[in-house]
């Protein structure tokens, strides 16, 4: 083997020619080093033999880590030392100079007392001073950074640079959402989500075509049930990515499935910093959150298509709708409103709770709220916010900004926001919708409403304005800024100005789960029967898009009719 240049790049990793390496943990054991000058001459040898060869370059398995290998003429796997001795961690190595050519480089062992101690250690010696240099500088930089930039790992390898992930979610945060989603019971809830699960299903298998003969990426594979999905419709490969301890069950189920597993690949690591042997032609995730966002997944499955995708490659989901409209709940203000009253004793214990009262009753109303409600419950027709999952660019999602405006239908009190979403899966052969629309089938979604704590009266006819503002923040989800104002009505409406203004600030991170099935709509005693929103009345408004053809919901396979 010709020894590469100093610092070039082979085989994926950057290898350093050296005059020698010795292995100071055996130190019965002969240098690896050219033979001296008196034994190559009693040998007839002409020429000295080849140099030996430092490696940089990642680890092989899941874990990624950046490391150095010795190895000598007869290549990579004629390692320095035999089987793991001449590999070293870059993480936990150090090197020291003893010369202008001459280094020790020492990998640390365990801690036993308050100094270090070293399982094994490389007398190495360099050509030349400016080859030391750059061996020096190369391995302080890469023991920085953590991973080999610019090379090709290999597959499943992942990189332990600070990655986009790491600099905008809290670790606490992010330690968190992988041990919820590394535990068998959470997927078995969404895998039980018989809506989202046969949607998923029925979008894969009837688009084949989209399939068959294709790459596709899972994004977050999680129990790797969309993987097993894609290749059940023909998919040539499928890499399937999870970053938590899921991604262990994801090979004991895909093991257990050996007619399908043999063309799944599972990746432990983000989409962030793994690296793939090849591009897909498509991707395939479940990213969406409560309120779609939440979360912040689809930010990764941005960058997927970013890292992975080929040109003009397909999504599932393609894209994502925000749907919101006022609504009307008189039990559920009540109900939020009536926790802060514990702060209203004056003599609890003989202490006076009062001054804690008022910061009590805005955090309860600073929770959005989880559950399932009869759409009657709103007060005018829904519009939505589009977010073109093929188009978007991460930083899109870092801020959302939504205008507000809705005609009311009958004369109430609003007391907030209802929002939902869906998801479409524009496939050749059959798009496909998955709602999570109020009056539609139920999921593990649910819906999602911001209470205001002063609300507002309204009459039929009159409009509604305002704003939904969402800033992302590193807890994996968004602070939820909504305010809403009522105009002047009726004849002189155009010369008027605002009525009422009611905003409120929520955290999406931490809603209130009430979850419960819509009830039956009760009439409120400010209310005649006559007054009540219809389903049937509440239309999509898609004034403000302009690809409708793409955006028009089939009923038939949504069964939300509200937007």
């Amino acid at each position: 083997m010709e020894a590469p240049p100093s610092g070039q790049r082979q085989g994926g990793g950057l290898e350093f020619a050296l005059v020698s390496v010795s292995d100071l943990s055996r130190p019965s054991a002969a240098a690896a080093a050219p033979a001296s000058s008196a034994a190559a001459a009693a040998a007839g040898a002409s020429a000295p033999p080849p140099p030996v060869v430092a490696r940089f370059g990642g680890g092989g398995g899941d874990s990624g880590v950046a490391e150095l290998r010795f190895y000598r003429d007869n290549g990579p796997s004629d390692v320095v030392g035999g089987g793991g001795g001449g590999v070293v961690e870059l993480a936990s190595a150090q090197i020291f100079k003893l010369g202008p050519v001459q280094s020790i480089c020492m990998s640390e062992g365990s801690e036993t007392s308050k100094e270090k101690s070293y399982s094994k250690g490389f007398n190495i010696h360099f050509k030349t001073e400016e080859e030391s240099e750059a061996f020096h500088c190369t391995f302080e930089q890469l023991k920085k950074e953590g991973s080999i930039k610019g090379t090709h790992l290999p597959n499943g390898v992942l990189s332990t640079s600070k990655s986009k992930f790491d600099d905008k979610i809290e670790a606490s945060s992010a330690k968190m959402y992988f041990h919820y989603y590394g535990q068998l019971l959470h997927q078995q809830n969404m895998l039980q989500d018989y809506v989202r699960t046969g949607t998923y299903y029925a979008a894969v298998i009837e688009n084949r075509a989209d399939f068959t003969g294709r790459v596709v990426v899972d994004v977050g594979a999680g129990s790797g049930i969309l993987s097993l999905f894609a290749a059940q419709a023909g998919a040539k490969h499928v890499y399937a990515v999870e970053a938590s301890e899921m991604a262990e069950y994801a090979r004991k189920l895909i093991a257990g499935n050996p007619l399908l597993s043999q063309r799944i690949t599972v990746i432990k690591g983000k989409v962030e910093e793994v690296e793939l042997p090849e591009k897909a032609d498509i991707l395939i995730s479940e990213p969406m959150g409560t309120l779609l966002v939440n979360e912040r997944m689809l930010e990764s499955y941005v960058i997927a298509r970013d890292r992975f995708l080929v040109p003009d490659g397909k999504m599932f989901p393609t894209i994502g709708r925000i749907h919101m409209a006022p609504f009307s709940d008189e039990y559920l203000f009540v109900e939020i409103a009536n926790k802060a009253l514990f702060w209203q004793q004056q003599s609890y214990y003989d202490v006076d709770l009062t001054p804690l009262y008022g910061t009590a009753f805005q955090g309860y109303f600073s929770q959005p709220v989880v559950d399932a409600f009869d759409p009657r419950l709103l007060v005018a027709p829904s519009i939505f916010h589009v977010i073109d999952f093929t188009k978007a660019k991460e930083e899109d999602l870092y801020e959302i900004d939504v205008p507000l405006r809705f005609t009311a239908n009958v004369g109430t009190r609003v007391h907030g926001l209802a929002c939902w979403f869906d998801v479409l899966f524009n496939g050749s052969t059959v798009p496909r919708w998955l709602t999570t629309a109020p009056g539609a089938p139920t999921t593990h979604w649910y819906q999602l409403r911001c209470v205001l704590s002063q609300p507002l009266y309204v009459m039929a006819g009159q409009e509604i304005t305002g704003r939904l503002h969402l800033v992302a923040h590193k807890s994996q989800s968004y602070t939820i800024y909504l305010t809403l104002s009522t105009k002047m009505w009726g004849p002189g409406a155009e010369q008027g100005g605002i009525l009422q203004t009611s905003s409120g600030k929520l955290d999406l991170k931490e809603p209130y789960y009430r979850m419960s099935q819509p009830q039956s709509y009760t009439v409120a005693q400010d209310q005649q029967p006559h007054q009540l929103l219809q389903s049937q009345d509440l239309n999509v408004q898609t004034q403000d898009i302009e690809e409708t053809d793409l955006l028009e919901q089939p009923a038939q396979n949504s069964g939300a009719h509200f937007g």
